[in-house]
């Protein structure tokens, strides 16, 4: 049997810019896409910090997580990229490769798309390897490492709601 191997989509990634905090919270203001980020829509000031401290990291470490944007019509589909893991548990001192979507691009390749394209910058920042923390029962994103190379390196239990999370390494 012949596999098919559908092309993944155009993205296009950028800085976030201090407009993308409204664009990040109203793409991600679902219950589905917070389902394993806490649950609940973030509040629109965690997207002001959120962006700029994505602005710190790409002018000093040359990556960030990125704003998605589909090039077909412009409209900012979430993102997608890297920063040094922001907690004391887990990979400390990692630099973690991370996507969020809005729910309407999911299932259509633009996470594994945007996530090749970060990756790129990383490289190029001088990183050797990254991290991917996926929560255990997010198939999505579990998807998204494998066709990124990615190995399961540790099962993590996150100390806030106790659950089950898997530790994804890439070596570049």
């Amino acid at each position: 049997m012949k596999s098919v191997h559908t092309p993944l989509p155009a993205v296009e990634l950028r800085v976030p810019t201090e407009e993308d905090a409204l664009h990040w919270h109203r793409v991600f203001n679902d219950p589905d896409v917070m389902e394993f980020h806490g649950g609940a829509p973030a509040e629109l000031s965690e997207y002001d910090e959120l962006t700029a401290r994505q602005r710190r990291h790409h002018a000093e470490l040359g990556f960030c997580l990125f704003t998605l944007v589909d090039p077909a019509d412009g409209a900012v589909i979430g993102f997608t990229g890297a920063q040094p893991w922001p907690n004391d548990w887990g990979p400390a001192g990692e630099i973690e490769i991370g996507w969020r979507l809005g729910r309407a691009y999911w299932g259509k390749g633009y996470a594994t798309a945007a996530a090749q394209a970060a990756l790129e910058s990383v490289r190029a920042a001088g990183v050797r390897h990254v991290v991917a923390m996926v929560d255990a029962r997010n198939e999505r994103s579990l998807a998204v490492t494998r066709r990124l190379g990615m190995r399961r390196a540790e099962t993590v239990i996150t100390p806030k709601g106790q659950r089950t999370a898997y530790c994804h390494r890439l070596d570049m």
